[in-house]
């Protein structure tokens, strides 16, 4: 059975992640990329599974991440002591293969473990077939990939509940004592590696403290260190990022709002690189993100696209999966965010090469990519496209503010004299026709030309340095949002269809923390603090965040966990310590 979003963790590699329940089953893995059919698939109610858990008895479930990186400690309270279970994928990564780590340890008192492991790789959920003990492994294979599996040593082979066999076992450990269990899945053709559990989490450990740094100068840096590891986890060798881990978590139960956000996007990827740029951390988050979004404009120029795989692939088609799904929800693969354009993407692109520029160096093909992302907003702002929100086509005020503010940037650290001036221009231009067509007579932005509502998304470009601090129609826009659209102090995007607040839709953990900086930005610390503090509140039991929150219900709706508001909570968190 599935449980609510808050209870779940990620363990993740760059590569794919694996969803972990609080009874110990892997809920969602996905083999061998993120986009892959899942190996476990019980989240959405496929077939697959790998369990670890106490063996019987009362129980209480609880766990925390590791002070750096995605490293999650299960940890169940039972009748008899307490029984914990390190878990992680094995870092640094290799796409033609995943490794799951998980360490058993009786911490007080004896335990007795349950273990029992279903891997269904592929299209359909292929049964394991062809099991058998091969030296200290399991060996099988399950549709293309290879498994093996060591430390099941006294497993038996069982039918499971559709007749699959499965691995089965159980084992004792006396307090204090631990043991290794190592999963093993790899493409066809793929070099076999190592299994010793000692080695691999010496490797994963060494990974995350390099990647990872203190976020000591934050004001919260055990959620800003969680949201780099976030990040980092999301984030392949081939230099993309995905928007969140899940696909088809409803954001409102049996209203058709489930997404697969299993892709990277231009703007969240460019939201988390200006974040690490922003606190000034390691660098690699920063030169993937710009290396990837610097690939994308050079090879489709006008018609870049919104998302993409994150080796730099066309995002399938929306489509509807003859599974269950989760409770509230259909089970959906592709999104047609892959056949929009959003012109926000640009001016956000630009915003990135500048904030990378800035933070360590121009990348290769920086700069001409800067003049393709130049070229075509001038050649597009003045067309309808989908927006940040990627609702319908509008001349979206957002897009065009957020192009202004784009533009500004590159202008001042990317551009010679000569592309400088006419970048500048251009910006004056989109900023005045904005103006012209987008402004209330209460002297506040509003979302598009015929559209008078209260957007959160405008609090962003004057962030970005589209306007001035002190320029009125931010304030009066700000206010707006204040009145509007925060309900508790969690903030929605927008009123839709003149309903209440959180009726059609939950509040937006990622405008939260925009207005918190806005109200930093505005010369009102304390009360930036105050939203910051509120926002983040609304987690998971391990920190992750999704990318919407029921206020009333106080529970987490959407795909977990969301990269773009990981990001802005740490740019937030690093803004208002300064």
């Amino acid at each position: 059975m599935p449980a609510a979003l808050r209870d779940y963790s990620l363990v993740a590699d760059g590569e794919r992640g694996v969803l972990i329940g609080p009874r110990g089953e892997c809920a969602w893995m996905c083999f061998p990329s993120w986009e892959s059919p899942p190996a476990f698939g019980g989240l959405l109610g496929a077939p697959g599974t790998y369990v670890v858990r106490p063996a019987s008895g009362r129980w209480v479930w609880g766990g925390c991440y590791d002070d750096r990186g995605l490293v999650w400690v299960s940890r169940w309270v039972t009748g008899q002591g307490i029984l914990e279970c390190r878990e992680a994928l094995a870092c640094p990564a290799r796409r033609d293969r995943a490794v799951l780590l998980r360490r058993c340890r009786a911490v007080r008192g004896a335990s007795r473990v349950r273990v029992l492991l279903d891997v269904r790789a592929g299209p359909g959920g292929p049964r394991m077939r062809d099991l058998r003990r091969d030296g200290p492994d399991w060996t099988a294979r399950s549709g293309a990939a290879r498994i093996r599996w060591r430390g099941g040593d006294g497993a038996d082979v069982l039918d499971g509940d559709d007749g699959a066999p499965v691995l089965a076992l159980a084992f004792d450990l006396a307090e204090g004592e631990t043991r290794d269990l190592v999963l093993e899945l790899a493409r066809p053709g793929a070099g076999a590696g190592p299994l010793d559990a000692r080695e691999l989490w010496d490797a994963t450990e060494r990974y995350w403290r390099d990647a990872v740094p203190s976020c000591a100068d934050t004001i919260a840096p055990r959620d800003a260190r969680l949201a780099y590891s976030v990040l980092t986890g999301l984030t392949s060798t081939a230099g993309g990022m995905v928007a969140a881990a899940t696909t088809a978590l409803p954001e409102r139960s049996d209203q058709g709002r489930n997404y697969d956000y299993r892709y990277a996007w231009i703007r969240d990827q460019c939201f988390a690189g200006r974040a690490v740029a922003v606190h000034g951390g390691p660098p690699r988050l920063v030169r993937d993100a710009a290396a990837f979004v610097t690939g994308r404009i050079l090879a489709d120029g006008d018609r870049l696209r919104p998302a993409y795989t994150v080796t730099g692939g066309p995002v399938p088609a929306e489509r509807t999966r003859d599974l269950p799904g989760y409770p509230g929800g259909g089970a959906v693969t592709g999104n047609r965010a892959g056949r929009q354009f959003q012109l926000d993407a640009l001016g956000e692109a630009l915003l990135l090469l500048a904030a990378a520029a800035e933070h360590d160096r121009t990348s290769p093909g920086a700069l001409k990519a800067a003049r393709a992302a130049v070229g075509a907003i001038g050649r597009r702002w003045t067309r309808p496209e989908a927006g940040i929100w990627e609702t319908h086509d509008d001349l979206w005020t957002h897009s065009r503010l957020t192009c202004v503010a784009g533009l500004r940037q590159a202008a001042r650290v990317l551009a010679g004299p000569a592309d400088a001036g006419a970048w500048t221009a251009l910006a004056d231009a989109v900023l005045a026709e904005t103006a012209r067509t987008c402004l209330t007579p209460g002297g506040r932005w509003k979302r598009a030309p015929g559209d008078e509502r209260v957007d959160a998304a405008l609090l962003i470009p004057p962030l970005r340095g589209c306007l001035p601090d002190d320029d009125p129609r931010t304030a009066a826009t700000l206010r707006a949002v204040r009145a509007d659209l925060v309900e508790e102090g969690f903030v929605y995007r927008y009123r839709a269809g003149g309903e209440p607040l959180g009726v059609a839709e939950g509040a937006f953990t990622l405008c939260g923390f925009f207005l918190a900086l806005a109200e930093d930005r505005h010369g009102d610390p304390a009360r930036a603090r105050g939203t910051f503090e509120r926002v983040r509140s609304g987690c998971a039991t391990s920190g992750l965040f999704s990318e919407e929150y029921d206020v009333r219900q106080r529970q987490l709706r959407g795909n977990i966990p969301q990269a773009f508001v990981h990001a802005l909570l740490l740019e937030t968190a690093a803004r208002l310590a300064r």
